[in-house]
């Protein structure tokens, strides 16, 4: 080895710049502030100087000097520019210095700077728990944003996230005219126009979920809260009974999602709780009435919702408590099987002018409801496409019909006059007398939707025996315990012209048909509706919605409605 005077910039000091290294990426992220990441790079610095001083050897040899510092390792650049002092230097003798006292300067530098690369990597791990990044639960940060998918927090290995949406529309509604249609869905008949602001198809919604991967099971827990603007109106449907327009009211919270799932993509995910029922939940999903108001069902006092296309294109799949399994995805193939809460049978046209129910009721089940579903999705060229068909079955036992009596008595008074005091009663009868009588509702469904470019088509159909119209088995089975038959469509077209604008059209039909041995005239045979739509993103966040809807209904009979709505607003999504 050369025995000459010389100048060697300390191994050490290369250790230290790549744990700067390290602390400028944390920086650059955002996970370390500019304050923690000085006293985080001093405190290693001068723990690196502390270990060189005190392993520096203290033989003196003849002659020895030390090499002035020079500019070339003066100082030590991190990788963003960020000058830091290097530990210290080796000094190495001059005239007359035995080789073997170089060679153990040398090995001692070396072992500094194995101590220097051990410290470092030590609180580099020690940084990372304290920050949650290697498992540590002490720290919690929040993740890359990503629009459309809320805001994502991470604490240790956990995924908090919050998403919603909010919305208000202005709603004006004008009646054609007409005679009321029992259970039919056009506001026709009412002979006033209103003017509303209200919620649309959506309420407002802020859902939370926690998600985690624990021993190769993903497990996740959702609860979605769905508040609407307008005053709520206490009635069976609760929050979306319908509205009640006076001072001093409060608006309604629908808490409809209630659920955890466990599973993964090898083996499929199982879920329990209250969700989107499996059957017509892709018909309301891909429904671009879904970001509007289409139908209005109710614009004088209205609700937490408007009815979009529900009950004119499809029956609401509704949130029902639900165990159910959805299998892995197979070469664009997947299935879906549940058991969900049995509904009741349930008289939504009202009664006729003797007091008789149009429809039959029941409350007791044996069996839960089964719903199942299979969707296949595939590409070809520039097509995107996915094919869904899905099936229902429901037992419903004990039929009821309900019948409300009015007893007039003639009661004489003091002066002479006649007082008539009318009693009413109702009672829930058998529908045939002195037997238990039950029926089994099935349905199935089959929908498309096409993707192409800037163009979207979707095409739903649906057929059901006891399965009603509207809601879940509304009016499905006649007074006279026999199921109805029902089917309806829609068909829907969208077009983007530009990343921000787009135009949509559809339109949709409900049939409700007559039970055998069933004569009614007055109960809804057709709800239709056609719906034109402009939507406009303003921004990620932000999109700006106007649109006209016309709404019909016909009974078996001569009567029949229809209205028109114009609407205007705005929805939120985060």
């Amino acid at each position: 080895m050369a025995t000459g005077s010389a100048s060697i910039a300390c191994p050490d000091g290369a250790r230290a710049d790549d744990y700067s290294e390290l602390l400028d990426i944390l920086k650059a992220k955002g996970s370390l502030t500019q304050g923690e990441y000085k006293g985080l790079l001093t405190h290693h610095m001068q723990h690196v100087r502390e270990a060189t001083a005190a392993s520096r050897p203290q033989y003196v040899p003849a002659q020895r000097h030390m090499a002035t510092p020079t500019s070339t390792h003066a100082q030590v650049r991190t990788a963003m520019g960020h000058d830091v002092q290097p530990p210290g230097q080796i000094e190495i003798g001059g005239g007359g210095m035995d080789p073997d006292y170089v060679l153990a300067q040398a090995q001692q530098a070396a072992a500094n700077a194995q101590a220097s690369a051990a410290s470092a990597e030590s609180t580099w791990l020690a940084t990372q728990h304290s920050m949650g990044l290697g498992g540590g639960d002490s720290f919690v940060r929040m993740a890359k944003y990503e629009p459309g998918k809320g805001l994502t927090f991470k604490a240790g290995p956990i995924n908090i996230n919050l998403s919603g949406f909010i919305n208000g529309f202005y709603t004006y509604n004008s009646p054609a005219g007409g005679m009321p249609v029992a259970g039919g869905v056009s506001t026709g008949a009412s002979g006033f126009d209103s003017s509303a602001l209200r919620n649309g198809l959506l309420p407002a919604g802020l859902i939370l979920k926690l998600s985690t991967t624990q021993n190769g099971i993903d497990l996740a827990a959702v609860m979605g809260m769905y508040p609407g603007i307008d005053n709520a109106k206490n009635g069976a449907f609760n929050a979306n009974t319908g509205g009640s327009p006076v001072g001093l009211g409060t608006a309604g919270i629908d808490f409809r999602q209630v659920y955890v799932t466990a599973g993964n993509k090898k083996w499929g995910t199982f879920k329990i709780g209250r969700d989107l029922g499996i059957f017509g939940g892709d018909a309301i999903l891909d429904d671009a009435t879904l970001l509007s108001v289409g139908s209005t069902g109710s614009n004088s006092a209205p609700g937490n919702t408007s009815l979009g296309r529900i009950g004119v294109g499809y029956v609401y799949a509704d949130w029902i408590p639900q165990i159910s399994y959805q299998s892995p995805t197979i070469k664009g193939f997947q299935g879906t099987i549940g058991i969900l809460q049995p509904l009741d049978e349930f008289d939504f046209s009202g009664s006729d002018p003797n007091g008789t129910a149009y429809s039959a009721g029941s409350t007791q089940h044996s069996s839960p409801m089964i719903q199942g579903k299979i969707t296949y999705d595939f590409k070809i060229g520039g097509l995107s496409a996915r094919i869904w068909a899905s099936f229902l079955t429901q037992h419903q036992q004990n039929l009821t019909v309900s019948r409300t009596m009015t007893v007039h008595t003639a009661l004489l008074e003091a002066n002479g006059g006649i007082y008539d005091m009318a009693t009413t009663t109702t009672t829930d009868d058998a529908v045939n007398p002195g037997q238990k009588r039950g029926v089994t509702a099935e349905a199935g469904e089959i929908g498309t939707k096409l993707t192409y470019g800037p163009a979207q088509f979707v095409g739903y159909y649906y057929r059901g025996s006891g399965l009603g119209t509207t809601g879940l088995f509304f009016d499905g089975v006649a007074n006279n315990g026999h199921k109805r038959a029902s089917e309806g469509y829609y068909v829907q077209m969208m077009y983007n012209f530009t990343k921000k604008f787009k135009l949509v059209g559809s339109y949709g039909v409900s049939n409700l048909y007559l039970a055998p041995g069933e004569t009614n005239p007055d109960l809804v045979r057709r709800n239709e509706s056609e719906v034109g739509a402009a939507y406009y993103k303003m921004t990620d966040w932000l999109n700006l919605v106007a649109e006209y809807a016309h709404t019909s209904s016909a009974a078996h009979g001569p009567y029949k409605e229809s209205d028109n709505s114009a609407s205007g607003g705005m929805i939120l999504l985060f």
